[in-house]
């Protein structure tokens, strides 16, 4: 994790949202318990979005808008997603195929599978994984936005209507449609874009405290104070969402502290295998555990499957799946790549023609130097000794 462009408190807020997502489901699984619990599952997927704008302007804003870039950009996206998500479907509608099982997030029927394969499924936590594809589809929209801000102002004014537009509809959050999850995603590249602007800013220890209170109040401001804002999908919080993840990107000195640790970060690292197989991981532990224990202790046993499931599953899928895709891609990406468009064809022709011509006239002016070089040559004076002597000494240098 040496990369320049590895900002890891990041992974641990990262880790920290994956975390409060597994909390708001233990609910499902352990439904005697389910009144007690406090919930901010959409408060960690929202900051999940925001925290993806941000890292796609952050990493690739300043890289020049290229069709091998895009390409690059949109395989790496896919094979970061891809492959661990096709499994988890796999393993839900396996579980939802089994009779008297109950699955509790069940993908029904080949059709609703289908769905799910192709991205537009909504089971469960697969509902975030189609706006996250939408989006990345959207990115290199605004990625011409951020590299020509002036050539392409009318879309900067056309994403800009469409926040705002979104902000006043109030546009359900949970679906499958990136529209109502646009201004986060959108709110977050913003943060990206700043970020490179605050390199003479050093934080100090008051801003890391107060980007932790920021980030305690945003997870607990509906619960504390419900009356205030009930609805968590709204522009407002789009907005939060994207102040934390910037402040937290600066790495500020107790921030850092905590979500820097390293258990945090490996719950960040963990964080998307986490965040796709819990469920279902922690359903089969119940099952397999619910007569050995009490409650209490269930639920510890549980999640503790769930971290080690999703740690291996990494390991072994997530990670693997990801390289190899990357890897394919490497191998064939020259014969997208190199394809010259007409354009491109003739601009190779016309250098050619140039280059043609420049051997011409090198050869051209050489000789004309020789031609010259001979019309200056002295002739030979008239006489046998003279004159045998010069043949003699240029036939030795032709030979």
């Amino acid at each position: 994790m040496s990369r320049p462009d590895y900002i890891p408190s990041l992974d641990g807020l990262r880790g920290v949202a994956a975390l409060l997502v597994v909390g708001a489901h233990v609910g499902l699984i352990f439904p005697i318990t389910a009144p007690h619990l406090v919930t901010m599952g959409d408060e960690a997927v929202g900051l999940f979005f925001a925290l993806s704008g941000f890292l796609m302007a952050h990493l690739y804003g300043s890289r020049p808008v290229t069709r091998e870039n895009v390409l690059d950009f949109l395989v790496s996206r896919f094979a970061r997603i891809y492959p661990v998500y096709l499994v988890a479907v796999v393993l839900v509608a396996m579980l939802s195929s089994m009779q008297n099982l109950d699955f509790v997030q069940p993908i029904a029927g080949g059709t609703d599978f289908v769905r799910h394969v192709f991205l537009l499924g909504s089971s469960g936590v697969f509902w975030s994984i189609p706006p996250e594809i939408q989006f990345y589809l959207l990115f290199p929209v605004l990625w011409l936005c951020l590299a020509q801000p002036r050539r392409y102002s009318g879309m900067i004014v056309g994403l800009t209507v469409a926040v705002v537009v979104d902000g006043l509809v109030e546009l359900p959050g949970p679906g499958i449609v990136l529209v109502s999850k646009l201004p986060y995603f959108l709110f977050g590249a913003l943060a990206g874009i700043m970020h490179s602007y605050w390199n003479s800013w050093i934080p100090s220890a008051l801003t890391g405290i107060s980007t932790l209170f920021l980030l305690a109040v945003f997870f607990t401001y509906r619960h504390i104070l419900p009356g205030f804002s009930p609805e968590f999908w709204s522009l407002q919080s789009a907005v939060a969402a994207a102040v934390i993840v910037g402040l937290v990107a600066r790495q500020p000195p107790i921030t850092t502290r905590v979500l820097a640790a390293a258990p945090v970060r490996f719950f960040g690292k963990i964080s998307f295998s986490l965040y796709l197989f819990h469920v279902p991981t922690m359903f089969l532990a119940r099952l397999t555990f619910d007569a050995l224990m009490p409650e209490p202790a269930l639920i510890v046993v549980t999640l503790c499957v769930a971290v080690v499931g999703a740690w291996f599953i990494h390991e072994t899928i997530e990670v693997p799946g990801r390289r190899l895709l990357v890897l394919i891609w490497q191998d064939n990406r020259w014969r997208l790549v190199s394809r010259e468009t007409p354009a491109d064809q003739m601009d190779r022709a016309i250098l050619d023609l140039q280059e043609i011509e420049k051997r011409l006239l090198r050869g051209a002016t050489s000789t004309m130097d020789d031609q010259r070089q001979i019309s200056t040559t002295p002739e030979p004076r008239d006489g046998a000794d003279g004159t045998v002597i010069q043949d003699e000494r240029d036939e030795k240098r032709r030979a």
